[in-house]
């Protein structure tokens, strides 16, 4: 499962479509809204994506990680419009024989769609709004 969504993400489909019965570690990653930002409150987030580019993003990303971690199971969904605080906005699920690469592939998988998933973020704050750029974590290995 590798898709952009308009609406709330099934986390238990995404959990599903990494699942397989020889697998030992299976770990979801929900990246969720916060209520606040560098002072801000934040009251909703708001996010646009380019579907025709960003699925062969993430079908190139889970390509990657299966020819990196031979055996793995990764899905992927990122979510587009209102996002309420607390909700799922991304999640990525990874299933693997053993737990440390599982870890890894997590990592690589949310570093790579972060850096560059055509997804544009909107946060809503009590007092106006800001789109933010989407930029991988810069003390990832």
């Amino acid at each position: 499962m590798l898709a952009i969504v308009d609406g709330p993400i099934d986390v238990g489909a995404v959990r599903a479509a990494a699942s397989d019965p020889s697998f030992g570690a299976i770990l979801v990653f929900e990246g969720v809204g916060r209520h606040d930002f560098e002072g801000r409150r934040v009251v909703q987030l708001a996010y646009e994506a380019y579907a025709e580019m960003a699925v062969p993003v993430l079908e190139s990303i889970a390509a990657e990680a299966t020819a990196r971690w031979p055996g793995c199971r990764v899905a992927m969904v990122h979510r587009t419009g209102i996002v309420a605080i607390g909700e799922p906005s991304v999640v990525i699920a990874v299933g693997t024989p053993h737990r440390a690469e599982c870890y890894e592939i997590s990592r690589y998988a949310l570093e790579a769609l972060k850096a560059r998933l055509p997804v544009w973020k909107k946060e809503v704050y009590e007092d106006g709004s800001a789109w933010k750029a989407n930029t991988p974590d810069p003390t990832a290995p």
